[in-house]
């Protein structure tokens, strides 16, 4: 058994969020003491943290507020092993550690495709961090752990990180939760009463998930009147997608449904599943509908539908990885798998094709990585 300390911002609606809630939980199932440790606090993930794992909110405004809580609480816990996940806390931790003797025990974990998480943070303060935060990874005991060998290979390419200073592993995606979630009834009417083939997308309304480009690429599919979109998510776009849709003629067909607390309900009875993003670190939304076995068309955008589809392997399901940022061949995509079937044997190699991002595998990894390189005892 080991003590475990997982760190991050707060435990709002996030891929990364969800992922880590995750992650301490089956190591929690593990006899792992685990603890997830929060900058800020709360957040709707919350509610999915097990009873098994402490939960330790430090109440901090801000990252930079965050050192001297930050340095009490691991100065007295003083866990075996320590996860930071994003960016900001990443450096935020890092400096902690170093000031307590004790970065062996440090991992940290890049979610996202950095070259591009860096041009869209353009304050002062966190263009700061994005310059320092490689040559702290190329400094630390234990690599940095990316979500996908895109991510750790844009890493390397745009920074002064080095091969050796990246490793890989998966998201923990799949759950008896998750899998135990997707079978309640959906929620969303076009779902409850089906009149006509649904395409559904979830995501943030922002520029990265690209839902602009999926809205213009549904507009020029052949017209389908039983043909409709469902968005699920929110974010700081929802005014302008909804002046595109009505500027489209769309607002019969579009739904932006806001957020829901179980997306994969609605995914599973879907008959299509979109990521339209413009870049990504490792989809979860994309694994997901996987698996529930939904039909799924993507961009072949930086990073993660290629690894996830493997349209390399002749022997896996390779869904639709269309030409990245092509609208067109999206509409096209989007059209040409609406009308072909989906038999029980294509959704059950769909499912088998995911098997590598359960939750317990995964676990596993996350744990041999974060503990290899821990001194018993040091600090």
């Amino acid at each position: 058994m080991a003590r475990i300390a997982i760190i991050l911002h707060d435990l709002r609606g996030g891929g990364a969020e969800k992922m880590m809630v995750r992650l301490a939980n089956q190591l929690a199932v593990e006899q792992d003491e685990v603890e997830l440790v929060l900058i800020g606090a709360g957040g709707i993930n919350k509610a999915l943290v097990s009873a098994e794992v402490k939960l330790v909110e430090l109440g901090c405004q801000r990252t930079l507020q965050a050192f001297t809580p930050l340095r009490k609480y691991l100065s007295q816990n003083r866990p075996d092993a320590i996860l930071a996940v994003l960016t900001h806390i990443n450096v935020i931790t890092a400096l902690v550690c170093w000031s307590l003797g004790i970065s062996n025990r440090l991992t940290v974990s890049e979610r996202n495709t950095f070259s591009q998480d860096r041009k869209m943070n353009t304050s002062v303060v966190m263009r700061s961090v994005y310059w320092l935060a490689p040559w702290i990874y190329r400094c630390l005991t234990n690599p940095v752990i990316a979500v996908s060998r895109g991510v750790a290979d844009d890493l390397i390419a745009c920074s002064v990180v080095r091969e050796q200073d990246v490793i890989t592993a998966p998201n923990p995606v799949i759950s008896e939760q998750s899998l135990h979630a997707s079978c309640q009834p959906a929620q969303h009417p076009w779902l409850q009463n089906k009149n006509g083939k649904v395409v559904v997308a979830v995501g943030r309304l922002n520029h990265q998930k690209g839902f602009d480009l999926l809205l213009q690429a549904f507009a020029d599919m052949p017209h389908q009147a039983n043909c409709r979109l469902v968005i699920f998510g929110e974010g700081e776009l929802r005014s302008a997608l909804e002046t595109q849709i009505r500027a489209m003629n769309l607002t019969s067909r579009v739904d932006l449904a806001g957020y829901i607390d179980n997306p994969l309900a609605e995914i599973k009875q879907a008959d299509l599943f979109v990521l339209s993003s413009r870049f990504e670190g490792s989809p979860n939304g994309l694994v997901e509908a996987m698996s529930v076995g939904t039909p799924v068309v993507a961009f072949d955008c930086p990073h993660g539908p290629r690894e996830i589809l493997k349209p390399h392997q002749s022997n896996c399901f390779a869904g639709c990885l269309v030409a990245y940022l092509d609208v067109a061949a999206l509409s096209h995509a989007i059209h040409s798998q609406l009308n072909q079937s989906c038999s029980a044997q294509i959704r059950q190699d769909i499912i088998a094709s995911v098997q590598g991002f359960h939750t317990p595998l995964a676990s596993r990894i996350y744990r041999q990585k974060l503990l290899s390189h821990c001194v018993q005892g040091a600090g």
